[in-house]
């Protein structure tokens, strides 16, 4: 596989697994906050990727790897929260005095958006859920991203 194909296909990996995610949200799954942090190396990757597709070199494929891994490694982590493996950041999971203060009635009263937290699963296939499967196929996105890697 050339160089140039392999950077498309890594780069092709990235935008369907953001679309993914937007397609999930538009059909009333809102994303978490680790949700979010989990996009943003995506689309970093993209356009690694649209401006590797044009430029030769090395940077770019290792730029686009590190980005893979990125959002791989915040898969893993959302995952192991997800999963009470580990803590995850008690701004957005059922941890911390943030929430614990708040009676039911005040958590309905809210006029703000739905508080989505971090540390419940609200989609899955096979038992993994979204940001499991994100780390799976980020990985992926890896291998690809290093191979354009060894064919620069």
């Amino acid at each position: 596989m050339s160089r140039q194909l392999t950077i498309f296909l890594a780069t092709l990996g990235s935008a369907a697994l953001l679309g993914g995610a937007f397609i999930f949200q538009a059909f009333g799954y809102p994303p978490c906050a680790m949700c979010i942090w989990q996009r943003w190396p995506h689309g970093v990757a993209i356009a690694i990727g649209l401006i590797a597709l044009m430029l030769p070199g090395r940077a770019l494929p290792a730029l686009g790897a590190l980005a893979a891994a990125t959002t791989a490694a915040i898969g893993v982590f959302h995952t192991g929260v997800e999963r009470g493996w580990w803590e995850g950041p008690s701004s957005c999971t059922g941890a911390g005095p943030g929430l614990g203060s708040l009676s039911g009635g005040d958590l309905l009263a809210t006029d703000g958006p739905r508080l989505v937290m971090c540390d419940v699963v609200s989609w899955e296939m096979l038992g993994l859920s979204m940001a499991s499967w994100n780390a799976l196929f980020s990985a992926l996105l890896v291998l690809l991203w290093i191979a354009a890697l060894r064919r620069s």
